[in-house]
């Protein structure tokens, strides 16, 4: 991925981190994915008295873009306070979407890349679709 897409991603994501919902951790988080499409889609973490009912800024972005229409992204940005990893959930369906090398940009509120990586990092020995074909 070339400097100018990982600058637009972290970018993406600081912007989806202002839309936050996080009344009770404090703890907001902005995500953007590139899609299939060539368009960068965000999403922010959106909490619920009921902690379950939570959704997280990955997810979020992913899927806002599989809602219109993708079936893959080809990457994605995470920017918290203090460049914090995406949790197994996240992981999990950063997996289904992106597969195992998927490019995975974390950064700090700053828009200081601090992580470059792949979900094959993140999520070794991962589960995925084709796990279930027969």
């Amino acid at each position: 991925m070339d400097k100018k897409t990982k600058e637009k991603l972290v970018q993406a994501a600081l912007e989806a981190q202002k839309q936050a919902y996080a009344p009770y951790s404090k703890f907001k988080v902005g995500a953007a994915v590139l899609a299939e499409d060539g368009i960068i889609y965000k999403g922010a973490n959106i909490e619920n008295a009921a902690y379950p009912s939570t959704i997280c800024a990955e997810r979020s972005a992913i899927v806002t873009a599989i809602s219109a229409g993708n079936r893959k992204v080809n990457a994605i940005a995470v920017v918290t306070r203090n460049a914090g990893s995406p949790c197994g959930a996240c992981r999990q369906v950063m997996r289904e979407f992106g597969g195992v090398d998927l490019p995975i940009l974390i950064a700090n509120e700053a828009g200081e890349i601090v992580d470059e990586t792949d979900l094959s990092v993140l999520l070794p020995r991962s589960f995925g679709p084709e796990d279930l074909e027969e």
